[in-house]
């Protein structure tokens, strides 16, 4: 599997954006009745590259989803976007959730189903077409997603570990 090079963010004095991608209801069946808690799977960003998510769990859905905003701060990285959509085509793996994600030209839109979409578009990216095969466990789905843009690379930096100019990356 190719290097995997994770440009970490601090979210400081980020303006983010959250969006709540699942909340799950857990009943615990207990001597003295049923206990319910909740857990909610978000995703934060600033719609210019930078995307982060998180799982919190709290006993009412509203505090879940402050502690899934708090932990999705903590897992910031940055993408690289070119011309609104991603540089190369990227796939990626998270137990039984497979996602394939592709450029695409200015105009197409966000060709992404629901937990995919959210992240894209929390991303920034706003012309791209991905898929998502296996799973659609939402929580995996997200974690293979965050895999393949963690992937990415942008054609600057590939022309210069290859020592190639930029022109010579693009047309091969």
């Amino acid at each position: 599997m190719a290097k995997v090079n994770l440009n970490r963010v601090k979210a400081g004095d980020l303006e983010l954006k959250e969006k709540v991608v699942a909340i799950n209801r857990v009943v615990k069946t207990t001597k003295g009745g049923r206990a319910f808690s909740f857990s909610a799977l978000v995703v934060v960003g600033n719609e210019n590259g930078v995307v982060g998510h998180g799982l919190g769990k709290a006993k009412e859905v509203q505090e879940a989803i402050t502690k899934g905003i708090e932990d999705a701060k903590k897992n910031l990285i940055k993408v690289p976007i070119m011309h609104g959509t991603i540089p190369h085509d990227q796939w990626a793996k998270v137990g039984a959730a497979k996602v394939l994600i592709k450029p695409a030209a200015h105009g197409t839109g966000v060709i992404a189903g629901g937990s995919m979409r959210a992240v894209l578009e929390s991303v920034g990216i706003t012309d791209v077409l991905a898929k998502s095969l296996g799973s659609a466990n939402p929580h995996n789905v997200v974690k293979a997603t965050f895999g393949a843009l963690a992937l990415l690379r942008e054609p600057v930096t590939i022309a210069k570990q290859r020592k190639l100019n930029l022109k010579k990356v693009f047309n091969g």
